[in-house]
């Protein structure tokens, strides 16, 4: 018993002599699309204290590094968070001269993806002509939020509700031409990756 003892704390020492970085790891699942602000960090991060040796490069090691990120896709709990996991938030109107949300209904879910869209999809809206050649009218649109049938908001980690109602960034001079199009029943949206 004593021999064990004494290589317990052989171990600890050995482990306190290693250099020490902080990271942010997850607690609570992030759902793709979200957004991090000073106010919700706090629901799915948490900092930790590791061996230097294993923390990446690329950690995110204060809050500050996380304020106005929103998750690339879904990241699951216990994982060490790094910049690549997140874009910034201004990076998706950025090429905007006015970004706007714009909203529509999917008649059927076939022109959405089968209702699999969620807040932060990248999607290309595409429209059908009477010929029924499709042209592509918008690319990498950013999805801002879903809903269903009856206009109750889809969380990101909902994977079984079925989307219809789609919140978009448009930039303000689109907005014409996509209401009109929408208006012609020939609007198809395709998910990006």
């Amino acid at each position: 018993m004593a021999v064990f003892v004494i290589m317990l704390q052989t171990e600890q020492n050995m482990l306190t002599q290693y250099e020490r970085d902080s990271i942010y790891v997850v607690t609570k699942e992030i759902p793709k699309g979200t957004v991090i602000t000073g106010k919700n960090y706090e629901e799915y991060v948490t900092r930790k204290e590791l061996d230097k040796g294993v923390v990446p490069a690329t950690a995110l090691s204060s809050p500050e590094q996380m304020e106005g990120m929103a998750a690339v896709y879904e990241i699951e709990q216990g994982t060490l968070l790094t910049r690549g996991m997140f874009e910034d938030w201004n990076q998706i109107t950025e090429n905007m001269e006015e970004p706007v949300i714009a909203g529509f209904k999917a008649e059927d879910i076939y022109q959405v993806v089968g209702g699999t869209l969620r807040a932060g999809d990248r999607i290309h809206i595409y429209h059908v002509d009477e010929q029924g050649i499709a042209s592509l009218s918008w690319s990498n649109v950013y999805v801002q939020q879903v809903f269903d049938a009856s206009g109750h908001s889809i969380a990101g980690e909902d994977h079984t509700s079925t989307a219809q109602r789609v919140n978009v960034y448009l930039d303000k001079e689109d907005v014409e031409q996509f209401y009109t199009e929408l208006a012609s029943g020939n609007l198809r949206v395709v998910k990006g990756e």
